[in-house]
Parts: structure tokens; C-alpha cells; sequence
């Protein structure tokens, strides 16, 4: 198997604490006909230089089934920045419209398959991987974007058609894996295209 999920994979399942203070796994989404997981963090200029084009895109979305889930996996032991109790202060201050979840082990990033901040994963109903890969072209500054891929993916999928992108590279700084060099990656990590 590939390091990061195939398209029409399951999503792996969870139970990691959020930001608001309780624990969730994947069925507190079996709401949602589509469900938007996204690895991210406090202090990378990607995740921040993109924040507000996902939030305007999930805001957009979540009336048309929708739902977002951000996952930290990053190491505090890395940058104390992507501590838990940064991620509260990064809520409190920013009230994102996802739910904010930690992964201090680093489990659910590899059974994901992680490998930027930001990188996205879009699932069906069944929960199988529909897109994977980049939510802009330029996340690290969106003045220069030419394409919200994230916004073209929801758009079809919740018009009833066909995704027009399955895979595409993430575009971000690398997760930071404990214990690791911060530009560490797992060997199996590459490219998606």
C-alpha cells in the first residue's frame, strides 16, 4: 500500500480530542454526506496563508452536507506552537468553522498518510477517499492563487457530479514527526502525481 490513503479507501477511524474539549471519532460525522478531513497545525505559513479560503470554503459548503474536520498531528516537541493548548488560543482567537481535533500520538497521521500542512481528503457517505492532495494552488499567499481545487471538488460533488480532480501534490511545510528532524518524511512519502 501506498503511504497515503488510495482513492476509494475507507477513512480511518479515530477518537481524538478537539479544541472544545470533548473527543470524536469518524461517526460524530455520519451526518455529513461529504466529510472534508484536513491535516493542519498552528504555526505553518501555508496553513495560515490559506485559513480564510477554507474557511470561506467550508462556510460555502456546509449547507450542501458538508462537514470539515481539522486534524493537528504536527509534534509540540518540534515547534511548542502546535501544542493542544496553542490550538485552543488559535480557536478562541480565529472561531474556524471545523472541528479542531489533536493527534499527539501521531496514529491517525499515518494512517492517513499525512504529508503537508495543509493536505486534504475528501469522503463520501461510505466514507471512501473521493480527493486527496492541495485545497489552493498558492496557500502560502492567495493573492496569487488561480485555483481553489478544494471549492471545484465540493462544487461537483455536491451538484451531483463527478469530482473533475481525484489527486493532486499537497502543497505545504512537511507534518513534524517526533523525534525527527522538521523536514523529516517517512521513507514510503512521495508525491501523489
Amino acid at each position: 500500500m501506498a503511504f497515503t490513503l488510495d482513492l476509494k479507501q475507507k477513512a480511518p477511524d479515530f477518537n481524538l480530542p478537539a479544541t472544545d474539549g470533548k473527543n470524536y471519532t469518524l461517526k460524530d460525522f455520519s451526518q455529513a454526506d461529504w466529510l472534508v478531513i484536513f491535516f493542519t497545525c498552528n504555526h505553518c505559513p501555508y496553513v495560515i496563508g490559506s485559513d480564510e479560503i477554507t474557511r470561506a470554503t467550508a462556510e460555502k459548503y456546509s449547507s450542501k452536507g458538508v462537514s470539515f474536520v481539522g486534524i493537528n498531528s504536527n509534534s509540540a516537541n518540534t515547534y511548542a506552537e502546535d501544542s493542544y493548548e496553542n490550538m485552543i488560543k488559535r480557536m478562541e482567537k480565529h472561531h474556524f468553522p471545523w472541528i479542531y481535533l489533536r493527534d499527539e500520538s501521531q496514529e491517525v497521521a499515518m494512517a492517513y498518510g499525512a504529508l503537508r500542512t495543509p493536505h486534504f481528503y475528501v469522503f463520501n457517505k461510505n466514507r471512501e477517499l473521493i480527493y486527496t492532495g492541495r485545497g489552493v494552488d498558492s496557500p502560502r499567499d492567495t493573492t496569487k492563487m488561480k485555483e481553489n481545487t478544494l471549492d471545484i471538488v465540493l462544487e461537483a460533488l455536491t451538484s451531483g457530479k463527478p469530482a473533475p480532480f481525484s489527486v493532486t501534490n499537497p502543497i505545504g511545510c512537511n507534518v513534524k514527526w517526533d523525534g525527527k528532524d522538521p523536514h523529516w518524511m517517512p521513507v514510503d512519502a512521495c508525491d501523489l502525481v
